[in-house]
């Protein structure tokens, strides 16, 4: 692992990106924006759900499941293959700078550190469509909405990790897990909610033989 600093500020806002000023309000959230769009949205779910005959609770509870999983392996597809895809053009940097390397330049901006609805919204409707051309109704309610919970928890405790201080052995793992990603090894450690896939796909941080090792918080002050 590199010593090197691998961010340009901790400060708690970033370089501006966008020189129109819609644009750049529309690149900033505050972290409680996406639980009073979402929430709603998962709730109309449910209902649809409940108000749906033919699905017992075995059978509920497997789809819920399901949809829990198929979040955390989006977040991981996402955030190592698109996020942490290294363009070569002068466009396509730009594009990623945007999307993700800001973040990792000011990794504590308060404003960009969940999605803003002009990205959260348009990514929702699309996997919505996905989901919904093979998965049938009405388990398809219930697994959705597991879906965007995970979303929500994603989004908060990414938001958490970066400005709250929580305890608790597992949140120190979660967030140690996460503050190497971005302070120690930026190349490992791709789950943010969840460490699962990087486990499973091997993705996890590699510690070299003989190097001094230095946690997280000791790279980021």
């Amino acid at each position: 692992m590199t010593n090197k600093k691998l961010y340009v500020s901790n400060s708690p806002e970033s370089i501006r990106l966008f020189e129109r000023g819609w644009m750049e309000v529309l690149s900033k959230v505050h972290f409680s924006v996406p639980l009073f769009i979402f929430i709603p949205t998962i709730a109309y779910f449910i209902y649809l759900a409940v108000s749906t005959q033919g699905i017992g609770f075995i059978d509920a509870f497997a789809w819920m499941m399901l949809g829990f999983l198929a979040w955390t392996l989006t977040e991981y597809i996402m955030h190592r293959f698109i996020f942490h895809f290294h363009p070569t053009s002068e466009w396509g940097k730009k594009l990623h700078f945007i999307f993700h390397g800001v973040h990792h330049d000011y990794p504590c901006d308060r404003l960009r550190l969940v999605l803003p609805p002009s990205v959260s919204i348009p990514l929702a409707t699309g996997f919505y469509f996905i989901w919904s051309s093979f998965i049938p109704n009405p388990g398809f309610y219930i697994f959705f909405a597991a879906f965007l919970v995970g979303y929500l928890v994603y989004d908060m405790f990414h938001y958490a990790i970066h400005h709250l201080e929580v305890k608790g052995k597992l949140w120190n793992t979660l967030k140690t897990h996460h503050l190497k990603h971005h302070y120690v090894d930026p190349d490992h450690g791709f789950g943010v909610s969840s460490p699962l896939w990087d486990y499973i796909v091997r993705s996890n941080f590699k510690e070299e033989k003989g190097a001094q090792k230095r946690s997280p918080i000791e790279a980021k002050a």
